[in-house]
């Protein structure tokens, strides 16, 4: 089989596999809502140079509090900490996320070979339903921000994981507060100039 024919073979078991994973309090509805979104943005290539893009949203982003990291699945991640996204209990885009985001929309605009998907998270305060649709009111905030600063709304998706994946213990509000962030993973669907 030649490489695209198997690539898109693994993004369709990827996504059935991802589909038949998710299981949340709110039911299956969410299970199939999730699985689409987190389909949408699965499709990446392993084996993208992912420095020149790290390094120019890092320097763009430089004193935020973001930080920009390669994961294992071929994807890059850029973690942008509420402090600078959201205002408390609301999804308004701040002013001081402005360049992390601009950086991000002239990255997309640069290399159209490039997916994001745009995941909201939360603390663990608060009713998990609230939480819930704050952190994809959230995550559609961003993408509907990058859409509308040029990137076409097709390369993005947007999901909200409200308290379900702490990265801290949520027992103190220095803790907490690494929990409300927002993600951006950017994937490649192509080598930079091939896409289709």
């Amino acid at each position: 089989m030649n490489t695209k024919l198997m690539t898109r073979l693994s993004v369709v078991a990827l996504v059935g596999a991802l589909l038949a994973g998710c299981q949340t309090q709110q039911g299956t509805n969410t299970a199939v809502e999730t699985g689409a979104a987190t389909g949408a943005a699965a499709g990446g290539i392993v084996g993208y140079n992912w420095q020149s893009i790290k390094n120019k949203i890092s320097d763009d982003s430089k004193g935020t509090g973001t930080q920009v990291t390669e994961q294992q699945d071929g994807s890059l991640k850029v973690n942008i900490p509420n402090s600078i996204s959201f205002d408390t209990n609301s999804y308004a885009i701040k002013p001081s996320f402005d360049p992390v985001l601009n950086s991000v929309t002239q990255t997309m605009q640069q290399h159209p070979e490039l997916i994001a998907n745009v995941v909201g998270h939360t603390d663990n305060t608060g009713q998990p339903a609230y939480n819930q649709t704050l952190s994809q009111n959230r995550a559609q905030s961003v993408a509907s921000y990058i859409s509308s600063h040029g990137v076409p709304a097709q390369r993005l998706s947007a999901q909200g994981m409200g308290q379900n994946q702490p990265i801290a213990d949520n027992s103190t509000e220095a803790s907490r507060a690494q929990n409300r962030r927002v993600e951006i993973y950017l994937r490649a669907t192509a080598q930079p100039g091939q896409v289709q």
